[in-house]
């Protein structure tokens, strides 16, 4: 390990600043593009030791837990707490316009949808059981867990139920072995998944089932995708639809953000007889797009496409929805399959839906919306599309993992 003073370039993609050494680029994490610095130096990652000229984009973090001053250590769940809005704001936005950049696409981004302090209402939470507690917070890198006593960005109701979580994980829990609680705050109370540690023994069972019954704040606890205890059905609003999510479900993170990506999607499509949602998950728009026109929806993922049935057989006012329960990595919609559609929206994973994207540049569907969490698989299915004679016609950033390098995006597009 050295020391040394450095002047930060730019910032990575990762919210890292970055210097460029002799020997390549070296990366700072907690510091700013124009700042000098000390810091000690192992390889290519850089620890700050003390400020000299600071930029003038730096702010006091909201948080205790973030920075490498963190009390007990950064807790690992923010980076970028430390950047003034308009600087993070304009950040995030450079990253979609990079990507679409380096695969051709000169379309104009739209500026960043915001996201505000306390509205995540679904958080992973790291945990491991100790002699005397047990440890909820985020894993910092190097994946030791940081308990933590407050977070911003979590919805209030989370953080209100931080010491139910820790009894809960408690009574779970037998041995040393970290595992992951996932917390979605829900209309009928917190929907808490336990992944990572034994199948729960009669005694352990027991202990979480009699834990639970003494809180009113949880209305479901599974371990392992089993359900343990269900006081209530947790149920979330789609858009006036209500729906009973699987244990451990993907949500969107924030209502906020889910309610920009639909907006965007249903001014996009407008009226339009036969619409389809591919990797539609739980139906987040395949719920809304069923208001306005009969919708085929297409997941992988069995729970997930069930509860989405399930939701649009009991829901008044919808048109029909049919469902098919398809890996589409694997087995895309097929030109022939996509001529009865007038649009099509698909929200994949982070890899993208590249093959996807192959059948629809063959096809005459009319309208487009992709969705994604990743803007570099993003930019390479726009660049299929547009490749094939589709046209963007718009692009929309959105920030739903506050303080963090990830981020949402909306793109629209037309054939022709």
């Amino acid at each position: 390990m050295s020391t040394e003073t450095v002047t930060i370039d730019m910032l990575g993609a990762q919210g890292d600043g970055i210097f460029h050494a002799s020997n390549g680029p070296v990366y700072v994490p907690f510091s700013l593009p124009g700042e000098t610095l000390a810091i000690a130096r192992v390889k290519n990652h850089g620890t700050i030791m003390s400020y000299g000229e600071t930029s003038p984009d730096r702010i006091a973090p909201a948080c205790r837990h973030f920075g490498p001053d963190g009390k007990g250590g950064s807790c690992g769940g923010c980076s970028l707490q430390h950047m003034a809005k308009p600087a993070y704001n304009a950040f995030k936005r450079s990253l979609v316009v990079a990507a679409l950049k380096s695969k051709g696409i000169d379309n104009a981004v739209g500026e960043l949808v915001e996201a505000k302090p306390g509205e995540r209402r679904r958080v992973v939470f790291a945990a491991r059981r100790t002699e005397k507690d047990v440890l909820i917070g985020y894993n910092q890198p190097s994946h030791h867990i940081v308990a933590i006593e407050e977070c911003p960005i979590a919805a209030p109701g989370i953080l209100a139920g931080l010491d139910a979580l820790k009894k809960i994980g408690g009574a779970a829990a037998t041995t040393a072995e970290p595992f992951r609680m996932t917390v979605m705050e829900t209309l009928s109370g917190l929907d808490v998944a336990i992944d990572g540690i034994k199948t729960l023994a009669d005694k352990e069972r027991r202990a979480v089932t009699e834990t639970v019954l003494a809180m009113r704040s949880i209305a479901r606890v599974s371990v392992n995708g089993e359900i343990v205890i269900e006081q209530r059905r947790p149920l979330i609003d789609m858009s006036g639809v209500n729906l009973a999510p699987p244990p451990g479900a993907f949500a969107q993170a924030t209502v906020a953000a889910e309610e920009a990506m639909v907006r965007l999607t249903l001014e996009h499509i407008g009226k339009v007889k036969r619409a389809a949602d591919l990797f539609a998950g739980v139906g987040t728009f395949a719920l809304r797009l069923a208001r306005i026109a009969q919708v085929h929806a297409v997941e992988s993922d069995e729970k997930a496409i069930k509860a989405l049935d399930h939701a649009a057989r009991n829901a008044q006012g919808l048109k029909p929805v049919s469902i098919e329960r398809r890996d589409l990595f694997r087995r895309p919609l097929m030109v022939s399959e996509l001529k009865t559609f007038d649009a099509v929206v698909f929200d994949p994973p982070r890899a993208g839906a590249e093959d996807q994207c192959k059948e629809l540049a063959r096809s005459a569907v009319k309208k487009i919306v992709a969705v994604s969490c990743n803007p570099l698989t993003l930019a390479r299915d726009l660049s299929i599309l547009t490749g094939a004679g589709y046209r963007v016609t718009s692009v929309t950033p959105i920030d739903q993992f506050l303080w963090t390098s990830h981020v949402e995006v909306v793109a629209t597009l037309v054939k022709g």
